[in-house]
């Protein structure tokens, strides 16, 4: 592996699919959660809507993610190799991984701080962004940081159909015989999830610092 980034272009080869990587996990990562939010929301609120909401995200988690990179461009009109049908596919994946774990989220609010918080004044909208969402902050980061690495590892899958990102290492890897590149591609990776899970367990505690003050004087 030493030998290998020995060479600068190697190295800017890596860089370059690295960053094209984070790029492809993260925003439909961010994306996906602004869409699981409503729909979360949603389910919680409708109760009718629950079964139906859930039974339409599992359905949609079941396709294969290959099969999707290659539908979405002929439904969006977008070319086959385009990035935007990884953003657009695992996007959908993320909204319907998150349904459930924001509905439960919401759920796990106390009943009686929400009737508090009706209680004074606070409208709906404004409950749900300043009361609501905040509480069910540990949880629902819980279940992104499992989005986060799914995402991670399904961007890979799209170098099969010539999209970038860590998995090129693979498939080059295969192609030229020369398994330290995909050693490489491996560690980038796994390396990639920890870092992002860890930037999310930061972002949980900034978030929540009461949860800290919590633990401190237990």
């Amino acid at each position: 592996m030493i030998d290998f980034f020995e060479s600068p272009s190697n190295r800017e080869m890596v860089l370059s699919q690295l960053g094209q990587h984070i790029y492809l996990a993260l925003v439909p990562l961010l994306l996906g959660v602004l869409v699981a939010l409503p729909l979360g929301r949603l389910a919680q609120q409708v109760r009718w809507l629950r079964g139906l909401l859930q039974g339409g995200a599992n359905v949609f988690y079941t396709i294969p993610s290959l099969a999707l990179f290659v539908i979405i461009p002929g439904l969006v009109g977008t070319p086959l190799l385009s990035s935007v049908n990884v953003i657009i596919a695992l996007t959908f994946y993320t909204a319907a991984l998150l349904v459930r774990p924001v509905r439960d989220a919401l759920d796990s609010v106390p009943a009686h701080i929400v009737t508090a918080a009706t209680a004074m004044g606070y409208r709906p909208g404004r409950r749900f962004l300043a009361v609501e969402l905040p509480l069910a902050v540990p949880v629902l980061v819980a279940a992104v940081r499992v989005a986060s690495v799914s995402n991670i590892s399904l961007v890979s899958v799209g170098a099969l159909v010539g999209i970038g990102g860590l998995g090129r290492l693979f498939t080059a890897g295969f192609q030229l015989d020369y398994p330290e590149q995909i050693v490489i591609g491996i560690v980038l990776t796994l390396l990639l999830a920890l870092v992002v899970d860890l930037l999310l367990v930061a972002l949980w505690r900034r978030l929540t610092p009461w949860a800290r003050a919590g633990v401190s004087r237990a």
